[in-house]
């Protein structure tokens, strides 16, 4: 357990060490501008093209893998949703906002540190395929649901449908993999002083995104805690990840690592960009707020636990193993 600790308490050390410092400093959230801009389209951009221009092209076609992940998040935040409804009334747009807080992990800032970090680097095209396939689904869910909740600005559906796809296409976590694969299936290699600087980019991705999350939710806003929450942060920090689980047992024979980097990923606490996305709409604002906070603190426990029944091989690979 103490190898377990001392490999987990340094990643929530990072965001408590920028919680604190934001809390002691009282910095205006502007002067994070430049640090979140630095992690999201530089340094982890980096990490993903260093990392799966590296791996062979055949590892990165796992429809399969990407059809059971995505089907669990989708699953996790219809489940969230349907709480939500029931909590609001059937109000659409906070529905959406509760629904995202349940399935919306913080896979950028903590996924690649924690995942890699246990499980090595052969997690990282799994982490990847999962970052760009859950974001395409988030971003594609907010503005769909909002769209049909009938409120706020009109847009028709090609507009719309043009919003979504140039959110997708051009956020830079889903650009550096796809110019990854794209230099995998090339067998591309950068040159030395180029392949150099990659490197230091991925060496500061992962410190810098979590102690900027330590950060982030330290000036948000903060509100009550609403009933609801008892219920929406089980499903993301237990319920979510054990539906990844059960559907990649279900559909087929993965490689462990993959597995388990998925689970990971899925038990991770609420983005900070469903608050950004809470902004954006107007809507749950300062809760979806607490709901970071909240889940965050709690994931030290549950995502402790997740890595210690992952190192004793508590955890099996897969429930199904085929004979």
């Amino acid at each position: 357990m103490a190898a377990i600790l001392s490999m987990a308490l340094p990643f929530f050390g990072l965001i408590l060490l920028g919680y604190v410092t934001a809390k002691y400093k009282r910095l205006d959230v502007s002067g994070l501008a430049w640090m979140n801009f630095f992690i999201v389209y530089v340094a982890l951009p980096a990490l993903f093209y260093n990392l799966l221009s590296q791996t062979p092209i055949e590892k990165l076609g796992n429809f399969a893998f990407i059809f059971a992940s995505l089907l669990g998040t989708y699953i996790a935040f219809a489940i969230a949703f349907a709480i939500g409804t029931a909590d609001t009334g059937g109000d659409i747009r906070q529905s959406t906002i509760q629904g995202l807080s349940g399935a919306y992990g913080n896979i950028g800032y903590m996924g690649p540190g924690i995942a890699i970090g246990a499980l090595g680097e052969p997690a990282a095209v799994p982490v990847a395929l999962i970052l760009c396939f859950d974001n395409t689904l988030h971003f594609a869910m907010a503005p769909l649901m909002m769209a049909m909740s009938g409120e706020g600005e009109k847009q028709s559906p090609l507009k719309l449908a043009w919003d979504v796809l140039k959110k997708i296409f051009t956020h830079p976590f889903i650009v550096a993999t796809i110019v990854g694969v794209t230099a995998a299936a090339l067998e591309f290699k950068a040159p030395e002083a180029a392949q150099v600087l990659l490197d230091y980019l991925q060496g500061a991705a992962a410190p810098c995104a979590l102690f900027a999350m330590g950060v982030t939710v330290a000036l948000a806003p903060r509100g009550n805690f609403p009933k609801v929450m008892a219920a929406l942060v089980p499903v993301k920090l237990i319920v979510h990840p054990v539906i990844v689980y059960l559907l990649l047992s279900w559909v087929g024979d993965f490689d462990p690592v993959w597995v388990y980097a998925a689970v990971i990923l899925a038990s991770l606490p609420t983005a900070t960009n469903v608050f950004v996305i809470a902004q954006q709409y107007d809507v749950w604002v300062v809760r979806a707020s607490s709901m970071v906070l909240v889940s965050t603190i709690a994931s030290v426990v549950t995502v402790t636990g997740l890595l210690w029944l992952i190192a004793t091989k508590t955890l099996p690979p897969d429930l199904f193993p085929s004979v």
